[in-house]
């Protein structure tokens, strides 16, 4: 699926919930289904910055996809970060460079989060893009 269609099946997915309280409960049950990353990848290289809670993220590349896994110590960021996950994950570096993820403010993810909480999605979504970017340039040269 395009990354497009991924967040309009996360927008109809939210759209089912009344109450932010319900929204929430859901991100953090996307974070609690997200397997675990190897301790091996829990390293300060792959520790992201700017977020309050500890952050690890992996990328790879397989057949000019990128993928990612990450962890976090916290279970609600571990929902952010698996949703950023379940619609960049296998998605062509270009593609992931170039989009703007509306789906965060259509699910009023950004609305409903402290600033502190809104800066470490904003650098989640940075550094993924920045893996990207480099393995766009590993492929091109």
């Amino acid at each position: 699926m395009s990354i497009e269609e991924l967040e309009k099946s996360i927008v109809e997915d939210f759209e089912l919930f009344d109450e932010w309280a319900e929204r929430y409960q859901y991100i953090i049950e996307l974070g609690q289904k997200l397997p675990p990353l190897d301790d091996k990848y829990k390293v300060d290289e792959n520790k992201i910055k700017g977020c309050q809670s500890s952050v690890w993220l992996h990328a790879y590349s397989e057949n000019g996809k990128v993928f990612f896994e990450a962890d976090s110590d916290s279970t609600f960021v571990k929902g952010e970060i698996a949703l950023l996950i379940n619609v960049l994950s296998g998605q062509d570096p270009k593609d992931i460079v170039d989009t703007d993820l509306k789906f965060i403010d259509a699910i009023g993810l950004r609305q409903h989060i402290a600033v502190t909480r809104a800066n470490g999605l904003a650098s989640m979504i940075k550094q993924m893009k920045l893996y990207a970017l480099a393995l766009n340039s590993k492929q091109s040269a």
